[in-house]
């Protein structure tokens, strides 16, 4: 594997992506409890959340400029510099006690979040087309390790700064970011040529105008807004239901297994049945989550409609990132992966933000219908991009 480039830019790729979800499974688990403790008003609970994740969407499309003029290597080291003086002001504003400044501290911690969401296809840059779907979809799987580290260190860091309780989490982020940060400075991406550079390929209006293209970015929009809808609330809600924060954690970690387990063979998936059937299947699970949340309140409810979550969430991501590969050219790749996870990590945001709202006025059996109109966009727009290519073939 070290010998191959490609191999080798996936499993340090793919290690980064385990730090870079360790982090932000910390702030799931802990950010919406912090938000109604600083704010004092659950409708208020998952601003920061929606402020981490607006700074993710404000930027993906700085970041993959910035990449396009230094590199994927360079672009990814300064964005951990950046997620360090985040997690630095998290820690300041917990001290504090300052809500305003906390959500600052998340926001900067969302620009590092932005260069990061870019790992899988810096994966696929340097992947044949063959292995490109196995290249993002491993790069994906470094997750699964987040599952363990992410709420396994809030709940140990929780009180390491008393008695500013959650301090010692946001420190703890620190490390993690530095690590992420010597770690990229051995992965090797190629550049676009100078040819590359000079032509941008076709008007961004003509590439979105495919229905491939619309379907796979529909596909991410709504798998991570659906997922985002009922999940930033959860550990709300589970307080609300009696539950301690150390159950609400486990049930995150559970979710985060469901989100990256699947990616040790979706890539193979996506490659034998097509991107769009696996998107498909992700849109079913995500139902079948709702169902089972609508099903009562226990601590099993919560943990299997959480697991659904995250397995429906891998195959609209997974399914959704490898059709969207398929629909452009090398020279337009940033333009096309700005414009996606602009409008990914936007819906990201504003599911965040609604959710609280939502959650603390209509109660959580309406999150849970809430999603299903949204999937039923994705279902019929899916299963119309397939008939469409039915008839082209026939």
């Amino acid at each position: 594997m070290f010998n191959d480039p490609a191999k080798r830019n996936v499993l340090l790729l793919a290690v980064c992506q385990a730090l870079y979800i360790s982090g932000t499974s910390l702030m799931i688990a802990t950010a919406p409890l912090i938000g109604a403790m600083l704010a004092g008003d659950p409708g208020w609970a998952t601003l920061p959340l929606a402020i981490h994740h607006a700074g993710v969407t404000s930027a993906t499309i700085p970041a993959s400029l910035i990449m396009r003029r230094i590199g994927r290597r360079a672009g990814f080291m300064a964005g951990s510099a950046v997620g360090m003086i985040g997690a630095l002001l998290a820690v300041h504003a917990l001290f504090e006690q300052s809500y305003p400044l906390f959500c600052v501290g998340v926001f900067v911690v969302g620009w590092f979040n932005g260069f990061a969401i870019f790992y899988r296809f810096a994966a696929a840059d340097s992947a044949t087309p063959d292995f490109r779907p196995k290249a993002i979809s491993l790069v994906l799987a470094g997750g699964l390790a987040a599952a363990v580290i992410g709420p396994e260190l809030a709940k140990h860091t929780r009180e390491l700064l008393t008695p500013v309780v959650f301090a010692g989490s946001y420190a703890a982020l620190i490390g993690l970011y530095a690590i992420s940060f010597c770690l990229l400075a051995f992965v090797r991406i190629p550049g676009l040529t100078a040819e590359e550079r000079r032509d941008t390929g076709r008007p961004l209006s003509v590439i979105l105008r495919q229905p491939a293209c619309a379907v796979a970015m529909l596909s991410g929009m709504i798998g991570y807004g659906s997922m985002s809808l009922v999940m930033t609330p959860t550990p709300l809600a589970m307080q609300f239901c009696g539950f301690g924060f150390n159950e609400s954690a486990s049930v995150i970690q559970i979710h985060i297994l469901g989100m990256f387990a699947p990616a040790f063979f979706t890539g193979h998936l996506v490659s034998k049945f097509g991107a769009e059937r696996i998107i498909l299947a992700g849109i079913l699970l995500i139902v079948a989550c709702a169902v089972v949340a609508l099903g009562g309140i226990a601590f099993e409810n919560f943990a299997v409609a959480l697991f659904l979550n995250g397995v429906g969430w891998n195959f609209m991501f997974v399914g959704g990132t490898s059709l969207l590969t398929e629909v452009h050219t090398p020279s337009e790749r940033a333009k096309v992966q700005d414009v996606n996870d602009f409008l990914v990590f936007g819906t990201i945001a504003t599911a965040s933000l609604l959710s609280g709202h939502i959650f603390s006025d209509f109660g959580w059996d309406w999150l849970n219908f809430g999603i299903l109109p949204m999937l039923a966009l994705a279902l019929i727009a899916t299963a119309f991009l397939m008939l469409s290519k039915r008839r082209v073939v026939a």
